[in-house]
């Protein structure tokens, strides 16, 4: 039965919840939620919505990226992945804006259930965000 598990493809759904930051001349802070799918064991993509604020008004900003992931089945020690894609950053009483996004994270064990991550990256500013992110996998691999 383990021959089989291993020809089969690693694939997960994950949540992350945390904090996120973009320094500009007017920088957004706020809270950022994630929803994310591994199709393939080195790929994911990743949709990661913020609300905060911005200059004191209401704030949002949305991030699509597709990611590689370097190490995706380690089960201990950190995990690397690089991203590209685009973001939309918007505030009250102004017109929204469009970037593209690149990025550089690392993630705790991304073969667990869950783990930390934090990600340096370039979308209309330098935006950092770190959090904690919650991942469903295969029954196949739970059971290993």
């Amino acid at each position: 039965m383990a021959p089989l598990a291993h020809a089969q493809q690693l694939t997960a759904t994950e949540l992350s919840l945390g904090a996120a930051a973009a320094v500009t001349n007017r920088s957004f802070a706020g809270a950022e939620l994630a929803l994310a799918h591994r199709p393939a064991a080195d790929t994911r993509v990743a949709l990661a919505l913020a609300g905060g604020t911005v200059a004191e008004r209401a704030a949002l900003r949305a991030q699509l990226t597709v990611q590689l992931l370097v190490n995706s089945a380690a089960r201990s020690g950190p995990g690397l992945y690089a991203g590209m894609g685009a973001a939309f950053s918007a505030r009250r009483s102004t017109p929204g804006q469009g970037f593209l996004a690149v990025l550089l994270g690392f993630e705790g064990a991304p073969g667990r259930r869950e783990a930390w991550y934090a990600e340096l990256g370039f979308a209309g500013g330098v935006r950092v965000a770190a959090g904690w992110r919650l991942r469903w996998f295969p029954s196949w691999w739970r059971d290993r």
